[in-house]
C-alpha cells in the first residue's frame, strides 16, 4: 500500500469545479465574443455572389477597435460602453458589418440590427456612380469577382427617385453623385436649401431631434446657426449585388461608431430555405467552408 492515496472528491467538491470551470469557460467565450470575434449569418442577397444566403462568417472585431458591450443582452437598452484602439480603420474595398443606422428620414432605426455590406468609399472620399459604374476621387471602383448585376436596365440622369439619399438630391440607383463623404472636423455651411441633407445626420450626432427650422433661420438645439462641424468619420457601403441592395444610396453614410468589424472567414454554408433536415444536411456547401472573404 502506497504511503499517498489519491483523494476522492466528494459530491460538492465535484459540483463545485463544475460550477468553476463552467464559469471560466463562460468568461472566456464572452471576452472573445465581446473583443475578438462575432459570427453572423447571412439572411438577404444583397452581397450576392460574394456571399449567399446561408453562409455563416467570423468577424474580426479587434482589427477595427473593439468595444464592450452596447446593449444589456437581449435587449435593446443601450449601455455606456468604451472603445479598445484600433489596429487600422476600415478600408475601401473591406467587407464590414456595422449596426444599421437607421431609415434615411428617421433619427433611430425601428430595431437593432447588424448590416454586412461592402466598405467603397471613406471619410473625405468623393463617390459617384455612372451607368452603374462606382467612381471614387476620379478613378473607377475596384471591381469585386463576384460582383452581379440583375437588372440590365439602367436608370438615366434625368430620373429622380425619391427614395434616395440624401433627401431631394434628385439622383437615383445607377447614376449617382458625386457627394463627398464627411470626415470629423468638417464644416458644413447650412441653407435651407441643404439642411433637409443634413438634417438626419445631425440628429443622430445629437441623439435627439436638435434641427429646427423657423422661417429664414436653422437652429441646432434652439441656438441658431449658419454652419455645423461633423463630429466623426463616416463611410459609404454597398452591397455587391448592386441591384438588388438596401445599402447607402437609400439611407446614408455609416457611422465610425456603428461600424462592429470585418468580415473574414466562411465556416459553415447550406440553403437555409430548406427546412426537412435531410435535405439541408444535403445543401451544405463543402467548397465555401473556410473560405476567406475578399
Amino acid at each position: 500500500m502506497t504511503e499517498e492515496t489519491k483523494h476522492e472528491k466528494s459530491p460538492t467538491e465535484k459540483i463545485k469545479s463544475f460550477i468553476r470551470g463552467l464559469f471560466f469557460a463562460i468568461l472566456i467565450a464572452f471576452i472573445l465574443k465581446t473583443f475578438f470575434i462575432e459570427a453572423v449569418r447571412i439572411p438577404t442577397g444583397s452581397m450576392e455572389n460574394t456571399l449567399l444566403v446561408g453562409d455563416f462568417l467570423l468577424v474580426n472585431k479587434f482589427i477595427y477597435g473593439p468595444t464592450s458591450p452596447r446593449y444589456i443582452p437581449l435587449t435593446d437598452i443601450e449601455l455606456p460602453y468604451f472603445t479598445l484602439p484600433a489596429i487600422k480603420d476600415p478600408h475601401r474595398t473591406d467587407v464590414i458589418v456595422f449596426e444599421y443606422p437607421g431609415d434615411r428620414d428617421r433619427l433611430f432605426p425601428e430595431e437593432k440590427v447588424n448590416y454586412i455590406k461592402r466598405c467603397v468609399a471613406c471619410p473625405g472620399d468623393t463617390i459617384k456612380i455612372v451607368n452603374k459604374i462606382i467612381y471614387v476621387n476620379g478613378k473607377e471602383f475596384f471591381k469585386p469577382e463576384k460582383l452581379q448585376f440583375t437588372d440590365s436596365r439602367i436608370q438615366p440622369p434625368t430620373f429622380n427617385d425619391a427614395r434616395i439619399f440624401p433627401k431631394g438630391s434628385g439622383w437615383n440607383a445607377d447614376n449617382y453623385g458625386p457627394l463627398v463623404v464627411p470626415k470629423s472636423g468638417d464644416v458644413i455651411y447650412l441653407t435651407k436649401d441643404n439642411i433637409e441633407q443634413w438634417r438626419t445626420l445631425i440628429n443622430r450626432e445629437y441623439g435627439k431631434a436638435a434641427v429646427q427650422v423657423e422661417g429664414n433661420f436653422i437652429k441646432i438645439d434652439g441656438i441658431a446657426v449658419k454652419s455645423y462641424t461633423i463630429q466623426q468619420d463616416y463611410y459609404f457601403a454597398m452591397g455587391d449585388n448592386r441591384d438588388n441592395s438596401a445599402d447607402s444610396r437609400f439611407w446614408g453614410f455609416v457611422p465610425r461608431d456603428k461600424i462592429i468589424g470585418k468580415a473574414a472567414i466562411i465556416y459553415w454554408s447550406w440553403d437555409p430555405a430548406l427546412t426537412n433536415i435531410f435535405d439541408l444536411l444535403k445543401s451544405v456547401r463543402l467548397n465555401r467552408i473556410a473560405k476567406l472573404i475578399e
